[in-house]
């Protein structure tokens, strides 16, 4: 019974210590944090894929964060740290991706199934409206009679 409270509280303890080493790094020089959040904004994060880096908490994420400040510490420039995670990563890693050959499915990948989809839709309204043949005089009236005949509903 002793047990569960002192694991509960050793993993918290670990938890919030793993928690501080990211902390401390923030606090150590603003100067550079300010231009790795840069940087990270321009970054997708690979495991959430619709938050950039600097907005995600996923472990890939912290650990892209901590490679853009090593390498800022190194002296890379933002151009160099770009390409390099372009190269290690593809186009997809950029937020906002250039506009080329290798990226244009990205562009207009999205637009393109929105029109497929709103030609389906149109094909299988008009579809339908086809399979909705007029009756023939006959049976028009004869549902005008049954319909006539018929108690009125509630």
């Amino acid at each position: 019974m002793m047990k569960r409270p002192l694991i509960a509280l050793v993993l918290a303890g670990a938890m919030c210590s793993a928690g501080a080493t990211e902390a401390s790094s923030l606090a150590a020089d603003p100067v550079l944090e300010a231009r790795v959040m840069k940087i990270a904004e321009e970054l997708r994060c690979l495991v959430c894929q619709n938050e950039t880096i600097a907005a995600s908490h996923a472990d890939l994420a912290v650990d892209l964060r901590k490679q853009i400040r090593s390498q800022l510490s190194q002296g890379q420039s933002e151009r160099q740290i770009l390409d390099f995670m372009v190269e290690r990563y593809g186009d997809f890693v950029l937020y906002r991706p250039a506009l080329n050959t290798s990226t244009v499915l990205l562009w207009v990948g999205p637009f393109a199934l929105l029109l497929i989809a709103a030609l389906t839709l149109v094909r299988a309204i008009r579809g339908r409206q086809r399979l909705a043949a007029p009756l023939a005089p006959a049976d028009a009236d004869r549902a005008r009679r049954l319909l006539e005949e018929s108690p009125p509903g509630p």
